[in-house]
């Protein structure tokens, strides 16, 4: 159910998305310093709607990244040809190519699986802050799961056959699964396999979900092939269309997602070798699953 409301004294308009979760925010200038008495709000509703969808925004990479700092510290991209360069601390998303054209040959393929970001590290991530620079005329959606209604909806006989289970995250075999290029020994020496709780409690509410995605590997002590088979059990259950909403880009849209309860994917619903996609993200870190 969608919860978005806005709280009493919040210095934005808030309203539901047209999908079963998340929240649209207007009357609000990013690009700006605020203090408690904004971020508050931000992170109430936040914690409440898991997407908040800020509208006609405009931001530089500082501006984004003074922004996504006000709600914790930044973790860089595990993969340091995904960083910027002039601020390392944010992820450049798009289909160029060193000459600058789109091109499809550039596309990070990992993005179009579902999975929540960074659960390959002890410590992952809170939110994923997304912001639209560039983006083709139509297409190029984004699609969100909600993990909290798919654990709510599942037979009690599931939950009681999951609960207690911890599954391996793992980035190396992630980009195997994905078909993208290996892991380097850097990136496995900075990420190397975690296990964290197959259910989780969301820190601010307190709500079951699961943790699964592209970056869940096994579950810890079971036969490898065993624990394969049940995350695509729990993962085709928890991406139901029912779960899902589908945001369509708008110039200017900065999007802010809860990784500890949503699943998302990127779509391949433009023609890439034509339109330049252009987004820059940034990742706050979270705190240890339990």
């Amino acid at each position: 159910m969608n919860s978005a409301l806005p709280k009493t004294g919040a210095p934005f308009e808030l309203s539901p998305l047209p999908g079963p979760f998340g929240a649209e925010v207007r009357g609000i200038d990013l690009s700006q310093p605020f203090d408690d008495s904004v971020r508050e709000p931000i992170l109430d509703a936040f914690n409440r709607n898991h997407i908040l969808v800020f509208r006609d925004q405009s931001l530089d990479k500082r501006a984004q990244i003074v922004f996504s700092e006000r709600f914790g510290e930044l973790e860089p991209h595990v993969n340091r040809d995904f960083r910027s360069h002039d601020f390392p601390h944010l992820h450049p998303v798009n289909n160029l190519g060193q000459d600058g054209k789109p091109s499809s040959k550039f596309m990070n393929r990992g993005n179009y699986f579902w999975h929540t970001d960074k659960s390959y590290m002890a410590i992952p991530s809170m939110a994923t802050i997304l912001h639209a620079v560039e983006l083709p005329p139509d297409g190029g959606d984004t699609e969100f799961a909600d993990m909290e209604a798919a654990y709510a909806a599942l037979p009690e006989e599931t939950k009681q056959r999951i609960e207690g289970l911890r599954m391996i995250h793992s980035w190396e075999r992630s980009r195997q699964k994905s078909g993208s290029k290996p892991a380097t020994a850097d990136e496995v020496t900075d990420a190397p396999p975690v296990s964290h709780p197959l259910v989780r409690r969301h820190p601010a509410t307190g709500n079951k979900s699961l943790y699964i995605g592209t970056h869940a590997y096994y579950v810890e002590g079971w036969d490898i092939a065993e624990g394969e088979a049940l995350l695509d059990e729990l993962q085709t259950f928890a991406t139901q269309e029912k779960f899902i909403y589908r945001h369509k880009w708008l110039p200017g849209d900065m999007v802010m997602w809860d990784n500890r309860a949503l699943l998302h994917r990127a779509t391949t619903s433009y023609d890439m070798d034509r339109h330049k996609r252009i987004l820059n993200r940034t990742v706050v870190r979270g705190d240890v699953p339990v």
